[in-house]
């Protein structure tokens, strides 16, 4: 029997659970939002908070615990500039889940784990991301035109 047994177990053994873990909030510290099961949000989320707490904190022996646990330095130095500067008025909760209904799939059900006030980038990047579609679709048309354009002309010649 698992009675008061905390956490959740995800269905992995302790090094993979902790890989995943790490994985997972090293994601949500450099992206601001990911897409994954609720379970798997739901673990992630009270590490993420600690994660921020430390990098509210700014000492060095902060940076060197959030090192020690994320996955990479670029993740350390976005905590610690953009993320927990973000938070510094603000005394817990800096997540949000917010769920998107079943996978394709298995059914399982999956959410957005997402930082507060991460709204303005997010929405950055989404303009970004369509303005470089829309450049790549305008040169993608201007080509097909001029190869249509070729086509025609030789053609006619022959």
């Amino acid at each position: 029997m698992r009675h008061r047994k905390g956490g959740f177990k995800l269905g992995r053994n302790t090094s993979h659970r902790r890989a995943l873990l790490r994985n997972l909030v090293t994601s949500i510290i450099i992206n601001d939002r990911i897409h994954t099961t609720i379970t798997k949000a739901k673990a992630a989320r009270p590490l993420v908070e600690r994660m921020i707490t430390l990098g509210k904190n700014g000492s060095v022996h902060a940076r060197r615990q959030a090192l020690a646990y994320l996955m990479t330095p670029d993740s350390v130095d976005r905590l610690f500039s953009t993320v927990a500067p973000r938070y510094a008025e603000r005394n817990g909760g800096y997540s949000r889940i917010v769920r998107t209904g079943p996978r394709k799939g298995d059914a399982g059900e999956m959410a957005y784990i997402e930082l507060l006030g991460a709204e303005a980038e997010l929405n950055e990047k989404a303009q970004k991301r369509a303005e470089a579609r829309q450049r790549r679709r305008e040169e993608l048309q201007k080509q097909l035109e001029e190869q249509n354009a070729a086509a025609e002309g030789g053609e006619g010649n022959a």
